[in-house]
């Protein structure tokens, strides 16, 4: 499922948390780890700025000399192929482009980085690849305990959010097979939301009894789903269970799940039953990237030829455009 896993890293302490969770998602898929490094000589209002070649020299042989000790690491005491790329330029940009031209590929992000832990739950950096990545993602988070041990990481107990619909199964596999390889448990949560009937004024008893049996009618329906995932599930040799929340409040209701059942890894299609093409993440999605208290694996569902470009990338490219002509006119 996962050929290429992209491993942005920028010499921070922070950063390097995600070494560990490399050897636990790539073993099981048998995948290819790329480590990068970006040297980003722009200022901070994107302008190029002048570089001493001197010092440009020897900031290019240290980001080599970090990801070749790195890589080697990763190699021999994880057994992992893995391979390491320098490249120059904006780092949100470089990565997202070099992620892009990887197939079947995988970013592996810490949610901080060299700027430090901040009261946001994602970095500035992050935040920016993760918004337009449009490939499956997986964000460690930085406030969590950091690993020593390269290839002794293990997940113990995953959830897999699901809506009954078959996109929301799409990251199904993945979770089974990282279950299974790392002996975890699954569980698997739906929740069952009650009808809303917006209303001034307290519902009739006849509002309240309609909402009631929609509510009843769609747990029947979710306990049968949860009943036939599982039986599918039977022969994969893995600890198994189901959970239906009943609830008002659907997405903070997987969220207290999360700590209640001390989930360490949550795995979820980036859309569900009311996803469509605009955006690369459903709402549940951004909502657990935005204020998940735990390590997430989104898988994409989408193909980037399938999402619609946002306003804001078309006004973008616009601009580069009207940049270059100006530049060729001078």
């Amino acid at each position: 499922m996962f050929d290429d896993i992209v491993v942005p890293l920028d010499g921070s302490s922070l950063a390097e948390c995600v070494l560990p969770h490399i050897a636990a998602i790539a073993q099981p898929f048998g995948s290819q780890v790329s480590l990068l490094r970006v040297l980003d000589h722009s200022s901070r209002n994107g302008a190029s700025r002048a570089i001493d070649a001197l010092d440009w020299s020897i900031a290019l042989a240290e980001a080599e000399a970090y990801l070749a000790e790195w890589t080697d690491r990763l190699q021999g005491e994880a057994s992992l192929h893995t391979e390491h790329h320098i490249i120059e330029g904006r780092p949100a940009e470089q990565v997202i482009e070099f992620a892009r031209h990887s197939r079947d590929s995988l970013m592996l992000l810490n949610s901080h980085g060299q700027g430090g832990l901040t009261a946001w739950s994602l970095g500035s950096t992050v935040q920016n690849i993760v918004q337009r990545a449009y490939t499956s993602v997986m964000i460690v988070r930085a406030e969590q305990p950091c690993h020593d041990n390269l290839g002794g990481l293990r997940y113990r107990r995953l959830l897999v959010p699901l809506d009954c619909s078959l996109r929301g199964e799409y990251a199904l596999s993945a979770a089974v097979n990282l279950a299974r390889f790392h002996g975890a448990q699954l569980l698997l949560a739906t929740v069952v939301s009650k009808p809303e009937i917006p209303r001034r004024r307290p519902l009739t008893q006849e509002e309240a009894e309609l909402t009631d049996q929609i509510t009843e009618l769609n747990m029947i329906d979710a306990a049968k789903y949860l009943a036939e995932l599982r039986s599918r599930l039977d022969t994969e040799d893995i600890d198994v269970q189901g959970r239906m929340l009943v609830t008002d409040g659907a997405v903070e209701a997987l969220h207290n799940l999360v700590l209640e059942e001390k989930i360490d890894l949550v795995v979820m299609s980036a859309h569900g039953f009311h996803g469509g093409t605009k955006w690369p993440y459903g709402s549940v999605a951004v909502s657990f990237i935005a204020y998940g208290t735990t390590s997430l694996l989104v898988v994409q569902d989408l193909v980037p030829g399938e999402l619609e470009p946002t306003q804001a990338e078309l006004a973008a490219k616009v601009s580069r455009g009207r940049d270059g002509s100006a530049e060729r006119s001078s």
